[in-house]
């Protein structure tokens, strides 16, 4: 894939700049420890260092990148607490969205969840990979729905780290479909203004989140195990 843009449009490289950093970082591509050098990443890009550079300054504000001495900017670690708290969060939150997306629901909300409906409905059989552009759009669509400005702000300053523990999770097998059928059955729910059942159906989600994240992480500590028992005997 080509990533060289034009650099006539100065803000638009900026954000692709930002856009595609983080995408790496969220990924997994870029991974906690990997060393992000400026004049590296300009050449990848074709673009000039500056736009790089003012990046990874924003990711540096949001946690995602840390400046190390002797070293420069690299991937930060971002704790296995962090991102439960996050989840903790998210219990509430997200569940207070779709109890007021239920109360507030209208015939051009339905019409919306009624198209997404149907669009994840073909994806159902598809590759499990297919799936990862969709998540962040069923949430905001979900969080959308609740016609509440300021909680949709606080939820979308959330999605990244939402997006990075998802696809985490995702290395768990089968989750990809059995998250993708959770969002379907909370949409349902809201369509058909049904609050109780919403908010059930959204903390069972976030649980489940929550446990395949957790799975993921025991997965890994438990393979850094074996392999540091390796090298000691």
């Amino acid at each position: 894939m080509d990533l060289r843009w034009e650099e006539n449009n100065l803000l638009s490289i900026r954000e692709h700049a930002y856009n595609y950093l983080k995408e790496m970082i969220l990924e997994g591509e870029l991974k906690a420890g990997d060393r992000l050098i400026e004049r590296e990443l300009a050449g990848k890009l074709g673009i000039s260092r500056t736009p790089i550079r003012e990046a990874l300054f924003r990711l540096e504000s949001q946690g995602f990148v840390k400046t190390v001495p002797r070293k420069g900017v690299v991937v930060s670690n971002i704790s296995e607490h962090e991102v439960i708290e996050v989840f903790t969060i998210l219990a509430s939150l997200e569940v207070l969205a779709v109890k007021l997306a239920a109360g507030r629901m209208d015939k051009e909300t339905q019409l919306e969840l009624d198209q997404k409906i149907e669009e994840l409905m073909k994806l159902k059989d598809q590759a499990e990979e297919n799936f990862n552009s969709e998540h962040i759009q069923m949430n905001r669509l979900i969080n959308k729905a609740s016609k509440s400005p300021k909680l949709f702000e606080i939820l979308s300053g959330l999605i990244d780290y939402i997006h990075m523990a998802a696809n985490m999770g995702y290395e768990t097998p089968g989750r990809r479909k059995e998250s993708l059928k959770e969002h379907i059955d909370i949409m349902k729910a809201l369509r058909d203004k049904e609050a109780e059942m919403a908010e059930y159906l959204m903390r069972i989600h976030i649980e489940n989140s929550k446990k395949a994240y957790i799975t993921y992480i025991e997965n890994i500590k438990e393979k850094l195990y074996k392999k540091e028992k390796l090298l000691t005997t």
